[in-house]
């Protein structure tokens, strides 16, 4: 059997084991974000991210070999606060098998609290071997765009203020409260740490917290508003909006929603895009009227 750690594995002739370097170059080629269009900007945002890093970032590059020949690759890509993302093999088949066998292992010995990946339209055939392969299916997600446009005003009932402004300990007290109750991936918020889940928020965006911002109301704390523009694509993510639990129900969240769009536009943003819960009826009725649409959706699954 080849390889450097316990959870090398070998079945039919397939070796499985982390990657050398020098077959890195090779290993990423079969990874199917490669092949995958819509997957490949995301990839190459990754891989621009952990360039010139340590070498540590690619112990959770592993191959497949058969005969001396790569037949299926992986990589787990470490993240901020202990996460991680699972990106998939090209295809299918016994090397890939094996491959997340010997990957399932080799992360739970590692200090990582979650590992996800999320299954787009074309890959849901994953599903059921990542299932067997003991990944949780967390949250089936929606991924709602807004083309911007003049926004008429006509609730000024809310005041916003810079998140940045309160320390550390008052954030993560203030995102706790307002995802209490919440129906967004709760199987997610309870698999992570309000502080991973900042933490996740400013590694996907770090200019994000000039458009991060506490909601105010008749003097009172509300809500929360996370925006991360993204200057080369001109396209704003709506990361978190939420309420406190008493004051929902009260039409305040088509109002931040509203700002949020004001802002966007102002800044001369393309578009604002979203992820939604499928299963989050609320806040879909909210953006809905607010003119967003579907434009994409995906199933998130984690070992964690």
């Amino acid at each position: 059997m080849t390889s450097d750690s316990p959870f090398g594995h070998r079945s039919s002739a397939i070796t499985v084991m982390p990657c050398p370097p020098e077959q890195r170059r090779e290993a990423l080629l079969h990874l199917a974000a490669v092949h995958v269009p819509a997957q490949q900007p995301a990839l190459q945002q990754a891989l621009s991210t952990v360039k010139g890093g340590p070498d540590t970032v690619w112990k959770g590059l592993w191959i497949a070999t058969q005969a001396g020949q790569i037949e299926a690759a992986a990589w787990v890509q470490p993240l901020a606060n202990q996460m991680a993302q699972l990106w998939l093999p090209r295809q299918h088949n016994s090397a890939a098998d094996a491959l997340l066998n010997a990957l399932q292992g080799w992360v739970s010995e590692q200090p990582i609290a979650l590992c996800h990946v999320a299954l787009n339209d074309d890959t849901t055939t994953w599903e059921t071997a990542l299932v067997t392969h003991s990944m949780r299916a967390l949250a089936t997600l929606e991924h709602l765009v807004w083309p911007c446009q003049a926004v008429p005003s006509h609730d000024n009932r809310l005041l916003l203020s810079r998140f940045a402004e309160l320390a550390p300990a008052q954030q993560q007290a203030l995102v706790a409260k307002v995802s209490e109750g919440s129906l967004d991936c709760p199987g997610l918020r309870e698999a992570l740490t309000i502080d991973a889940l900042l933490a996740g928020f400013y590694a996907q965006a770090p200019s994000a917290p000039d458009q991060w911002y506490q909601v105010w109301h008749q003097g009172e704390t509300v809500g929360v508003l996370l925006l991360a523009p993204d200057p080369v694509s001109q396209r704003w993510s709506l990361q978190l909006m939420g309420l406190l639990p008493e004051w929902r129900g009260k039409g305040l969240g088509k109002a931040i929603i509203e700002k949020a769009q004001v802002l966007a536009n102002q800044a001369g943003a393309r578009d604002i895009t979203l992820t939604v819960d499928t299963q989050n009826m609320p806040a879909k009725r909210v953006y809905a009227q607010a003119g967003f649409t579907r434009y994409a959706h995906q199933r998130l699954l984690a070992w964690c």
